[in-house]
């Protein structure tokens, strides 16, 4: 059952850890061994609950901001930390595609009783809530796709951290280093890169257990599981929301809109002044966006 809780410090990335609660998934259900997520549950349960995905190199903490407001307006907010992501399972054990992903959410939403949601895919978290839409389009009323992987368009840095011989030699330091352009290269606005969000970013890749997942994690991109969506994106039945932060390096603001033509019935909507990081970027865009959607 889900709860109000304590938000107010969550800038504070150590106190958002402490407000995730922890399931472990059977055996079978996404991996042959069980599998322990952790994810935030704020807000009173009702009919109106949001699952929030967040991509690659992030973890639940990208949504400090908007989860707050969604209470606000509501809503039951679910945001686990994906396979491998933040503080859930990272053991060297078990695969971290993008359908490994949305089986994941699918075991999480049968743990939790939730029969149906309204979803919001940032990034990878995007590529799994296509997924989601398009296999298991009975647990998805609506649906958000923020500046997401999708097609064949992947980010090179991404990519070579997928590369364990470049990798895994090299000291934590220097990944620490790499995210930290990155963090920076997908931020239009740079006072966004607070302090804050930079260590509660890097918290959970800031120790060779992080970087070997954060490696495992990089090195289960593939733009095969993205193009096999391509010709079933017109079956998706949810409405559908393609936002777009129009400044993103990585994903085409193109690639979002022509997702948003082969979507039945999707609108998109640019953030201009905005980059990849979108809820942390223009936090307030980002949460009126979606609340004038979902609501």
């Amino acid at each position: 059952m889900s709860s109000t809780i304590a938000t107010e410090n969550w800038h504070n990335w150590e106190a958002f850890y402490q407000a995730q609660r922890e399931t472990e998934l059977p055996a079978g259900s996404v991996a042959h061994v069980p599998v322990k997520i952790r994810y935030i549950d704020a807000g009173t349960a009702n009919d109106k609950t949001v699952v929030l995905l967040h991509g690659i190199p992030t973890w639940g903490y990208l949504f400090h901001e908007a989860i707050p407001a969604l209470v606000d307006a509501g809503f039951r907010v679910i945001a686990p930390d994906l396979l491998g992501h933040g503080f859930s399972d990272r053991r060297d054990c078990f695969d971290r595609s993008f359908q490994d992903q949305a089986r994941m959410v699918v075991a999480l939403l049968s743990d939790l009783g939730l029969t149906s949601v309204d979803l919001v895919g940032h990034d990878t978290g995007g590529a799994a809530g296509l997924i989601l839409a398009i296999e298991h389009r009975h647990l998805i009323d609506r649906l958000v796709i923020c500046n997401s992987v999708c097609y064949d368009r992947f980010d090179d840095d991404m990519l070579d951290f997928g590369h364990p011989m470049r990798w895994k030699p090299r000291p934590v330091s220097d990944l620490m280093e790499a995210l930290e352009e990155s963090l920076a290269m997908g931020l239009s606005d740079s006072t966004r890169l607070t302090p804050e969000f930079r260590a509660g970013i890097l918290a959970p890749w800031s120790s060779e257990e992080g970087k070997l997942s954060l490696i495992r994690n990089a090195s289960a991109l593939n733009a095969n599981q993205t193009m096999a969506l391509v010709d079933r994106h017109g079956t998706i039945e949810a409405p559908t929301l393609v936002l777009w932060g129009m400044d993103d390096p990585w994903q085409s603001a193109e690639d979002g809109q022509q997702l948003a033509r082969e979507i039945p019935g999707a609108r998109f909507q640019a953030v201009n002044g905005a980059s990849h990081w979108l809820p942390q970027d223009a936090p307030d865009a980002f949460n009126t966006a979606v609340m004038n959607f979902l609501m």
